[in-house]
């Protein structure tokens, strides 16, 4: 299983009044990374929608460890599976001054094709590895 790595910084304005992130950041971080993963497969969502597939969150389950601040570095470690008609990403942040893991993710993503729940034969053949 590969495992890909997206960096990013914490901006200021992310954080709340504590000085960390706010919860709801993560969830643009995790889905940050998932569209760089997909990139760097030859994908973009804007192709796939074009296709009439359209790949949207079923569920996220989001365990924070250990809260990111303003300018902190991370990266964000992203590996997927294929269960049944889900797309299971596994995402997890870790800082990188101490690599100390500050949220366990997953996020559970089906396919939209036509209208209609389905599989991606077109999908597969990029996302899935031998």
């Amino acid at each position: 299983m590969k495992i890909y790595e997206h960096k990013d910084k914490v901006r200021d304005y992310e954080c709340d009044v504590q000085g960390i992130v706010n919860n709801a950041n993560y969830q643009h971080y995790l889905e940050h990374a998932r569209h760089e993963f997909l990139q760097a497969k030859g994908l973009s969502f804007a192709k796939l929608h074009e296709e009439g597939i359209d790949c949207v969150v079923a569920r996220i389950d989001m365990r924070f460890k250990s809260p990111l601040k303003g300018m902190d570095e991370y990266v964000v470690k992203t590996h997927m599976v294929k269960e049944g008609l889900k797309y299971v990403f596994y995402q997890d942040i870790y800082r990188l001054a101490d690599n100390q893991i500050c949220l366990k993710g997953k996020v559970d993503v089906v396919c939209v094709i036509n209208g209609k729940l389905g599989e991606s034969k077109y999908l597969e053949e990029r996302l899935i590895e031998e």
